[in-house]
């Protein structure tokens, strides 16, 4: 395994995860990589690890640049362990090197690994000299986890933003000017939606930071480094972090005998008509993750089940549950369905809404089969709320 150069003595020595395809039930049809940097100078440095299943493969590109023995720290940005799998393997190879980490992050290790490493406990504002460069540390809790910091190198222009501006893409290539501009930005999106979204009040934060620095390149652990297209990915986080959504409706639902998807093509037809942008799922054939990246910038979520026992189908609930834990502000709903002898199917959607702080403003239950007149009327009833 070789490591790619990313400028003149910082290497890429990360690990492609082309198997990858689901991470914490959100679809990842394109793989990973989880990226590690090597810095040579006085003191030699490596910035986060892989997954364990792919400790491998990153001391084999450690080793294609310098005996692995020779890092002086190890830098841990982030304990997940996408990031700090290799921790293990990599510290028997380096008894003596310290770990830099944030205060949570440092308990975070203990926790997982049960491990007495040498800890070097930093806090936004500290650094570190290395020789001919500095690296820079400040603290970005919950984004996505509380142990979160990102590490910059002003000498090099270089921002290490852990989990900030990455994509899930298995590639070979490592830059923004390797690879389609519109698909990592794609990615970037999904990643956001899907992972980054709940925690868009602290990823303001990291912007304010983010803007003052003086960059070259932004190296995340996902994915593909920015080094060309810096605008595109900050101008997205800043649209992404701020809550700004588009003229556009996400219609979603699962249906029984047909009745809830037919009141979910007049519900489509009333956007269409008013000029609305949407997006139409039935959840029986769309992933929960992929139809989240296209509600990030939607005012409208359109929400629909039938009554099932005293319940709403398993698809629809599994997309609210998940819909609640990403916590998209600001939104509105409008929830339908259809019922035989129980209205039960409102009363969930209605307390998954609540739940959520999604405003309600607009719902209908249909007893059966609807008619063609009930259908006009809904779709009529639509139109004069949007």
């Amino acid at each position: 395994m070789k490591a790619i150069q990313v400028k003149n003595g910082i290497y890429w020595v990360g690990a492609i995860d082309w198997r990858l395809r689901n991470f914490h039930g959100y679809l990842t049809q394109r793989g990973s990589t989880y990226n590690a940097y090597l810095i040579l100078d006085e003191k030699n440095v490596l910035i986060d690890t892989v997954k364990g299943y792919l400790t491998t493969e990153l001391i084999e590109r450690i080793s294609d640049i310098i005996d692995p023995k020779k890092i002086d720290y190890v830098v841990s940005n982030h304990v997940e362990m996408d990031h700090s799998g290799a921790m293990p393997a990599i510290m028997k190879l380096l008894p003596n090197a310290k770990v830099i980490t944030s205060q949570q992050g440092e308990k975070e290790h203990r926790l997982i690994y049960k491990e007495d490493w040498n800890f070097q406990v930093v806090k936004s504002g500290d650094s570190i000299n290395i020789g001919k460069r500095n690296l820079n540390f400040v603290m970005t809790p919950m984004v996505h986890w509380p142990d979160n910091m990102v590490t910059y190198c002003p000498e090099e222009k270089m921002l290490f933003s852990n989990d900030a501006f990455g994509q899930h893409i298995a590639s070979s290539e490592r830059f923004d000017n390797e690879y389609p501009l519109e698909t990592i930005v794609e990615e970037a999106k999904k990643y956001y939606a899907n992972i980054v979204l709940p925690y868009s009040s602290q990823v303001i934060g990291v912007m304010e930071i983010v803007r003052k620095l003086d960059l070259e390149m932004i190296c995340p652990s996902h994915g593909i480094i920015w080094k060309e297209h810096l605008n595109t990915i900050l101008e997205n986080y800043e649209k992404w972090s701020s809550n700004r959504t588009d003229k556009k409706a996400v219609i979603v639902y699962d249906t029984m005998w047909d009745s809830t998807e037919k009141i979910a093509q007049v519900i489509k037809e009333a956007f269409e008509d008013k000029g609305y942008h949407y997006c139409y799922y039935d959840l029986k054939d769309t992933h929960i993750s992929d139809i989240m990246t296209q509600i990030m910038e939607a005012e409208y979520i359109c929400v629909g089940s039938p009554t099932l026992n005293k319940g709403i189908l398993p698809n629809v609930a599994a997309f609210l549950t998940y819909l609640q834990g990403l916590a998209p502000k600001d939104r509105k709903a409008l929830l339908f369905g259809s019922y035989g002898w129980a209205k039960n199917n409102m009363t969930v959607l209605e307390r998954y809404m609540e739940e959520s702080k999604i405003e309600v403003v607009y719902k209908t239950n249909i007893n059966f089969i609807p008619s063609k007149e009930q259908l006009n009327t809904i779709k009529q009833e639509v139109a004069d709320i949007i």
